[in-house]
């Protein structure tokens, strides 16, 4: 697992399967507001979006994330 963060535009993306290749993620489900999955093909999900990262994941979490 990867978690990647922007700070620039508060977003954080959690890397089930990393990297994703162009065009790998065949599917975006909206879970809710502010959070989106990317599944594969097959169903598989491969990452998880955040926007507004800061108001919903700990500072911690942000702190061990890579800076995209």
């Amino acid at each position: 697992m990867r978690i990647e963060y922007d700070k620039d535009v508060d977003a954080a993306y959690i890397y089930l399967k990393y990297p994703i290749k162009d065009g790998e993620a065949a599917k975006t489900v909206n879970l809710k507001e502010n959070i989106n999955l990317d599944y594969d093909k097959e169903g598989r999900l491969l990452g998880i979006e955040i926007l507004d990262a800061s108001k919903i994941l700990g500072k911690k979490v942000l702190l061990e994330a890579q800076t995209a």
